[in-house]
């Protein structure tokens, strides 16, 4: 299958304009296909040549203004439109078309629990002409027009309202022009929770299986939704553009969600049917505003080409958190409670859960450019690899530090200016930048160059010190910033000492003061009145994007005294510079755990509760500790978790519990407690195991061996779910013996039957830590295996082995080595070869971590 340039998307645009596609589809073709008829209305500018894109089972006719064509012609993916004349055309095109069970085109999925199918469509970034011909580019916007003949007794979804008109067969409305990778269609016997607000349908869309949870969360996720949507009119001038708001929760999807206009799809992991975190609910609030954001920023205003995805995601990313964030404030109008609390504050949860993902992508070999230059993303191919880190985390921290540089008021004008503008059209960066620009007398283009057109990670180094000369004021105190890397930063600084009052407790620290400070500025250190602070923290508020380092005395009080700092926010920044001197040798891990094991019982925040637990349990424990400090590690999580557990015992702290409980199942090295919490179907004082724990413990026990087959057939014969099937593949791949290692690597690459989600499954439970002999021979299968794997089955299958299947837990110079061969292989497919890029990177780092002397 040919990708699509971005010379030939030039071009194409040079030639075309699109107006309309009518579109049916017949969903009750059999379990296999379906059939599919588009009628594309377009306009020549000039004479010459083009092609649509399809990729069909069957091509069964297609047409050009009446005049039949040879099916014969299609080339791949591409069907030649020879000589065309300026003026209007009309294409036709009849084709059977195949369903997917990777979440790409149309996914078909039958819910073991009862039977059901369901089908929904992924169209991003080019799986359009998996389900209708088309001009599949961003920049060819058109009017879409559906109809859908489905099975009787299922409803159907798209981006306008659908209006049943006969029997099975349903009418969804026109759409503004939008792109062709925005288009969606869901139909199955959807469970709906429908309601009203300021004159639009809205919709909550599930599998009937899941129909009691989302019952259960409606008026949650409806108010988050109602919040959200009120806040955004607040921000924007131009309204909401489209004529309904569905949210669908669709099975075995590969993202967390996607943006179509009007009909936003999820995971359905947020239909929670297991008990979770207040902050497991806000990232999927903040995932319900991300997605809200893209109806602004990516369809009204869409790129031209994907160089600039930036323009979709880092927005939607900064409007998901920054706008929860107001929506839900005690104050705010509407605020919307989880559970009985509000909400904490999500950049405390952006800190710890996302930013490391874009530090830890900016520091790998595949970084790039939040923009990158067009030429650099050459094809749908290569823009593919850009859905990272970068695009997502460390954007929105760009745009978080320009909103703190260039002031609210004035970032939004130049919102607004860019979306009357651009709207139901597209737009590059230079055009976002001009309308920023106009909005201010700072030199927008000079950041833009500085923070967008640039890789790598600024570090800023603390040195306080007692001034070269006294001052006249009497006792003072001196900082000087040191800055590795280019860019300008804006940040606040805060300084602490320790109390001095009893009332305060032993350890307590005491804020002295927060000011602002930019860099470069003034290279003269700046002087301070007072004695030398017990504790100075750059980037107090984390504003900017940057590694920090502290001074070697504020180390010491803060690996000391983290739990005494006031501030959740204050601590996530210093949990960070903690995580990144781990990760770049320059802090031993054992200090890391042991400043978990000392602060975590007193920690009230519960995001970098879990944020700390998770680096320390699946980095440091799994990766950077040595196969012989590995349980000395391991103990030391397990008896945190128990004080965890311990000092949760009266109910006060539900979601910290929950925390401590999985983390401690997952660095258990014995069996017992766990065995008698599954024989009893409870912790001891609670929460009795929901399906999540239950599968998270027989996952644990598989590993060590402590299960066989017939418990896993069991719990699966009583969890008959889909995650109970996943679940199942998990412990069976987890099983410590040849022959489950067998059957399990068979399932992955010599059997293309497996869903996205099993293959998944499957990948997670197979690489152990602490199964270094039994998982020995197939580090180097995998890599011919995997790239045979990625060329049958394409970019989600790709990704899901480069990302799971993956030797992680190999550490050692020769898996390395082998690893690093393989990249030289020219048939590695874009995407297994990017995500073999990074996870050797991660290897050589997890080396050179557990090498370097402390």
């Amino acid at each position: 299958m040919s990708v699509l340039t971005r010379d030939e998307a030039q071009t194409r645009a040079q030639i075309i304009d699109v107006e309309r596609y009518t579109i049916a589809l017949d969903l009750t073709t059999g379990e296999e296909t379906f059939d599919s008829r588009a009628a594309i209305r377009f306009t020549a500018h000039a004479a010459g040549d083009t092609f649509v894109e399809i990729k069909p089972a069957t091509l069964r006719s297609i047409a050009l203004d009446g005049q039949p064509l040879d099916p014969a012609l299609l080339d791949g993916n591409r069907y030649p439109l020879t000589g065309l004349t300026p003026g209007p055309h009309e294409l036709h095109v009849d084709a059977a078309m195949s369903y997917s069970r990777t979440g790409e085109g149309m996914h078909r999925f039958t819910d073991p629990a009862d039977g059901e199918t369901y089908l929904y469509t992924q169209l991003f970034l080019e799986d359009v002409q998996r389900v209708f011909a088309a001009f599949d580019q961003p920049d060819l916007k058109s009017v879409f027009a559906i109809d859908v003949t489905a099975p009787a007794g299922w409803t159907v979804l798209g981006n306008g309202v659908a209006t049943r008109t006969g029997d099975g067969r349903w009418t969804i409305a026109p759409t503004p022009l939008i792109s062709t990778y925005l288009v969606a269609v869901a139909a199955g016997p959807w469970h709906s929770v429908t309601t009203e607000h300021a004159g639009l349908p809205f919709g909550l869309h599930c599998r009937r299986s899941l129909a009691p949870y989302l019952d259960a969360d409606a008026d949650e996720i409806l108010g988050i939704t109602r919040a959200c949507f009120d806040r955004y009119h607040e921000k924007f001038d131009e309204p909401y553009p489209f004529d309904s708001y569905d949210q669908a929760f669709v099975p075995e999807f590969n993202a967390g969600a996607m943006e179509n206009p009007g009909l936003v799809t999820f995971r359905d992991e947020y239909v929670f049917r297991s008990a979770v975190t207040d902050t497991e609910r806000q990232s999927r609030a903040v995932t319900i505003a991300h997605e809200m954001a893209h109806m602004w920023f990516g369809d009204l205003v869409t790129l031209s080409w994907w160089d600039d995805i930036w323009l979709n995601e880092s927005f939607a990313e900064y409007m998901g958190y920054q706008t929860l964030t107001e929506a839900t404030l005690p104050q705010a109008p509407n605020s919307v409670r989880a559970g009985e609390t509000l909400f904490p504050d999500t950049w405390v949860d952006f800190g710890v859960a996302r930013k490391g993902w874009g530090y830890d992508a900016d520091q790998r070999p595949s970084t790039h450019p939040v923009a990158p230059d067009p030429e650099a993303v050459p094809d749908t191919a290569s823009a593919l690899l850009n859905f990272d880190g970068i695009s997502y985390a460390k954007g929105a921290s760009a745009l978080r530090q320009l909103v703190a540089w260039l002031g609210e008021k004035d970032f939004l004008a130049g919102i607004n200016t860019h979306f009357a503008r651009h709207k139901f059209a597209n737009a590059t960066l230079a055009d976002f930048i001009d309308n920023l620009a106009s909005a201010t007398d700072r030199d927008v283009h000079a950041w833009a160059g500085q923070w967008l057109r640039t890789t790598g990670v600024d570090t800023l180094t603390a040195d306080v010190h007692e001034p070269t000369a006294p001052t006249e004021a009497g006792q003072s105190w001196a900082l000087a910033v040191d800055r590795a890397g280019s860019r300008p930063h804006r940040i606040a600084v805060s300084t602490f000492d320790h109390a001095l009052n009893t009332q305060a407790g032993p350890g307590h620290l005491a804020p002295r003061d927060r000011f602002a400070l930019d860099i470069p500025g003034d290279s003269t250190p700046l002087v301070r009145p007072g004695r030398r602070p017990a504790l100075v923290v750059l980037n107090d508020g984390d504003l900017t994007y940057a590694k920090i380092r502290l001074d070697a005395a504020s180390w010491e009080t803060a690996l000391g005294h983290l739990s005494a700092i006031p501030d959740a926010l204050t601590r996530a920044v210093i949990w960070n510079a903690a995580r990144d001197t781990v990760r770049d040798g320059e802090l031993d891990p054992t200090r890391y755990l042991t400043a978990a094991r000392t602060h975590l019982p007193y920690e009230s925040d519960l995001a970098l509760v879990q944020g700390v637990l998770s680096f320390a349990d699946g980095q440091i424990a799994a990766r950077y500790a040595t196969p012989e400090a590995r349980p000395a590690a391991l103990a030391t999580l397990t008896s945190l978790c128990r004080d965890l557990i311990r000092r949760t015992e009266d109910g006060s702290h539900p979601g910290l519990r929950l925390t401590a409980v999985r983390h401690f199942i997952d660095a258990a090295t014995q069996p017992d407690t766990l065995q008698s919490w599954l024989t009893e179907g409870t912790v001891h004082g609670g929460p009795e195991l929901d399906p999540e724990l239950r599968w998270r413990i027989l996952t644990r026990l598989a590993a060590l061996g402590a299960t066989d087959e017939a418990a896993i057939a069991a719990e699966l014969a009583a969890d008959p779910s889909a995650t109970g099937r996943e679940g199942a593949a998990r412990c069976r791949a987890a099983l410590p013996t040849p022959e489950a290692k067998a059957a399990a690597w068979h399932a992955m690459f010599g059997d293309d039957t497996l869903s996205n989600y099993l293959f998944t499954a499957t990948a997670q439970g197979f690489w152990q830590p602490g199964q270094d002999e039994l998982l020995a021979p197939y580090v180097d299968r995998f890599y011919p295996d995997a790239a045979a794997l990625a060329a049958r089955r394409g970019p989600a299958i790709a990704e899901a082995a480069g990302r799971h299947a993956f030797p992680a837990y190999a550490i050692d110079p020769e898996s390395l080595a082998t690893g690093t061969r393989a990249l030289k292989d020219p048939a590695l497919t874009p995407a297994l070869h990017r995500k073999l890029v990074d996870q050797l990177d991660d290897l050589r780092r997890a080396l050179t971590v557990r090498t370097t002397e402390h």
